[in-house]
């Protein structure tokens, strides 16, 4: 389908890149003047709660953006399971022969080569969930056919100018510059789907991070009651295991400090407001991205005003002074610059405060009658919307104010009568009706109601098979990842066992006798002041000798020369942090120069046990070890390291800090050792063990450690 031409955004002029989660945000994002608005459709969304578009309705809206300037892009940036291929495919070609979207943002490499098969022509953007987060990585982004990236959200000025620099010609970067923050780096939270099934990578999180978490004495009967039985150990009162071993008493140096409860990895929205003129200018950064997907056309309207007077205006006080208005009616969460300013970094989260967007009107009052209602602290309009407590309180809900209240004024408000909530509870609103911006959507509505519907009809498309692999992976029968250095015959080397050690400064200084007989994993995440320290370190253990190396990024390909890719004893391995779910991505990896590949553990049984047999490479898999729930650049607040804190649930866990990162683990472990048999039949060539040290005295939860594997992973 033929696209209008449209001006195309500059590093010195960068696009407004708004989002709409329905129809009425669409008509924000345009009337407040967005160059650029994403969106999702009913599946294949990282924002599977929102409410998303049909291609019939999207078509109309495309023609109503495309005859005001406005590029309209598709959001398709989900994990794709090997049974959704074709399906995502015919939705792609639609996209470009019904609909004429301008582009789309993809997390599955697959989708890479398959936009093009099908004959997609717009642009093509990986998604911050792909984990583009140093230089080399461009490179090969752009190699692949990428047009554009997103950078995640984690950087500061400094390292998103180095990426700029480093950019080659020809790729587009994109950057938040609002909305909410995730703790955990995108691509690197497994928490929702660790803790039930539902996968941040699949736009189902249910936001684990925002929840209450205890750590100190207050989590003592959950600890007792967890190691009870394990280990012939107990808690003491105070705290303090005490482990009976040869009938000697040991103490862990395991200690529970005052209790405290909070929400620690909730965090507060990103707000770059007058910062982002630092942005202007850096090359090849053309777009501008506010967050919000599951936002009202309130916050929509107001945030793509603000950054648009803050893009046009740069020096200009009263632009700078109207834009901050338009961000404080954006009623978002308590903002932060995160790690923007580097010399201001900060943990983002807000322990105390509340974890969904809104600003508090209000609280509950009961009246002896039993009617629930507040009195506002402003005035409330009729369809305005607020929500009552927080996400994780049994009274959670949200409901429209139905009748004009006065500041000050009684409203009662019609809840039901299993979430009736206790006085005293916060009410926050969350959408505003100003007549002004009911105006505005309301002619946008006559407009898009005069734009000619254009149906759209389903599509036949074939998608080119894979080719199927061929013998086994250099006899490797198992994999063992050690997080120190092992002891005894494992340093040894035996032949189809393979001990492998994470790559940090202090691994790679060990004695030049030994390197080689060691596997070495990459850190999942490399940020951009760490490559050029990995990739000296990558070097000096390939001319010691060293030849087996798993890449925890498929970007991590980009330290490894052609001739090292070929070298006959290479094995380089695309590692289970990269997400292989579907046999094209994994095909995608061996056109990067991948020899074989671990498969995402996260995945259900039924799609890990059907990979193999479609598989291009040789695929191994997590079999039991030490699976983080997630992976985090912000620090903690409140959360000592190395201790236990515990869910609103029971569930324990505790955190670890790795050179920049924090890791954050559960108390028991990934476990599919019942499972061997089926893997071995299913074609699996070889099974990983990841070893951890635990803190000592941690106690280990008895729950099943089978992940998604009687999951559907929704």
């Amino acid at each position: 389908m033929k696209r209008p031409q449209l001006k195309n955004p500059t590093p010195e002029c960068p696009e407004i890149l708004a989002p709409a989660g329905d129809e009425s945000c669409f008509l924000a994002a345009l009337a407040a003047g967005a160059d650029n608005i994403y969106l999702g459709l009913k599946s294949f969304s990282a924002r599977m709660q929102a409410e998303n578009f049909s291609l019939t309705d999207l078509s109309r809206l495309t023609d109503l953006a495309h005859e005001n300037g406005t590029r309209v892009t598709v959001a398709m940036n989900t994990l794709v399971k090997a049974n959704e291929i074709e399906s995502c495919a015919r939705l792609i070609r639609r996209l470009e022969t019904q609909v004429g979207c301008d582009g789309l943002i993809v997390q599955d490499l697959a989708l890479l080569d398959i936009v093009r098969d099908v004959g997609f022509e717009g642009q093509v953007t990986l998604s911050t969930l792909a984990n583009l987060t140093h230089p080399a990585a461009l490179k090969l982004a752009k190699e692949m056919g990428a047009s554009r990236v997103v950078l995640p959200r984690e950087l500061s000025i400094d390292e998103i100018r180095m990426l700029g620099e480093n950019c080659p010609d020809g790729l587009e970067l994109e950057c938040f510059v609002h909305g909410a923050l995730c703790y955990c780096v995108s691509g690197r939270c497994y928490w929702s789907s660790y803790m039930g099934g539902k996968s941040g990578l699949r736009g189902r999180c249910v936001q684990p991070c925002r929840r209450v978490y205890s750590q100190g004495p207050g989590i003592l009967p959950l600890l007792q009651r967890a190691e009870r039985g394990q280990s012939g150990g107990r808690f003491d009162q105070k705290g303090r295991f005490d482990r009976n071993r040869s009938g000697q008493q040991r103490q862990s140096q395991l200690r529970l400090g005052r209790g405290q409860q909070d929400r620690y990895f909730s965090c507060q929205d990103l707000s770059l407001d007058v910062l982002t003129k630092t942005l202007t200018g850096i090359p090849h950064l053309v777009s501008w991205k506010i967050e919000g997907r599951k936002k009202g056309p309130h916050y929509v309207y107001h945030t793509v005003a603000a950054y648009k007077l803050l893009r046009d205006n740069p020096g200009d006080a009263q632009a700078r002074k109207m834009a901050d208005d338009f961000l404080e009616m954006a009623l978002g969460r308590p903002t932060t610059h995160a790690r923007f300013l580097p010399q201001r970094e900060v943990v983002p989260v807000n322990p105390g405060g509340q974890t969904s967007s809104g600003l508090l009107v209000g609280k509950i009052g009961i009246s002896p009658k039993g009617e629930v209602f507040i009195k506002p602290h402003m005035p409330l309009l009729v369809r305005d919307y607020l929500r009552i407590g927080t996400e994780d309180e049994k009274w959670h809900t949200t409901l429209p104010v139905s009748r004009s209240t006065p500041k000050a004024g009684t409203l009662i408000l019609r809840v039901p009568k299993h979430k009736t909530p206790k006085a005293g509870v916060p009410v926050f609103l969350i959408d505003r009706r100003e007549p002004e911006l009911e105006k505005i959507l309301a002619d946008w509505r006559r407009r898009l109601q005069a734009t000619e519907e254009r149906r759209t009809e389903n599509v036949n498309v074939r998608v080119s098979p894979v080719h199927k692999k061929q013998g086994t992976f250099k006899s490797i029968a198992s994999m063992t990842v050690h997080a120190s250095l092992p002891q005894g015959k494992e340093t040894r080397g035996a032949r189809a066992f393979q001990s492998c050690l994470w790559l940090t400064p202090r691994s790679a200084d060990l004695s030049r006798t030994i390197l080689k007989r060691f596997g070495w994993w990459l850190p999942p995440v490399i940020w951009p002041d760490e490559e050029k320290s990995m990739q000296r370190m990558i070097q000096h253990l390939w001319r010691e000798g060293a030849r087996v190396f798993v890449l925890n990024s498929p970007w991590q390909m980009g330290f490894f020369a052609e001739d090292m890719r070929a070298d006959e004893n290479a094995r380089l391995i695309a590692g289970p942090f990269c997400n292989i779910a579907n046999p094209y991505v994994i095909q995608s990896m061996q056109n990067m120069g991948f020899h074989a590949a671990i498969v995402s553990p996260e995945l259900a049984g039924g799609d890990i046990l059907s990979l193999p047999s479609q598989s291009p490479l040789p695929l191994g898999i997590v079999l039991q070890g030490a699976w983080p729930v997630g992976i985090s650049r912000f620090g903690t607040l409140g959360v000592r390291l190395n201790e236990p804190f515990a869910s609103p649930k029971g569930e324990i866990f505790w955190a670890r800090q790795y050179g920049s990162n924090v890791w954050i683990y559960p108390a028991w472990s990934l476990d599919l050792t019942e499972k061997r048999q089926e893997l071995e039949q299913a074609g699996y060539s070889f099974m990983v063990t990841i070893q951890e040290r635990t803190p000592l005295g941690m106690p280990a939860m008895s729950r099943p450690g089978l992940f998604n594997w009687d999951n559907p992973l929704l």
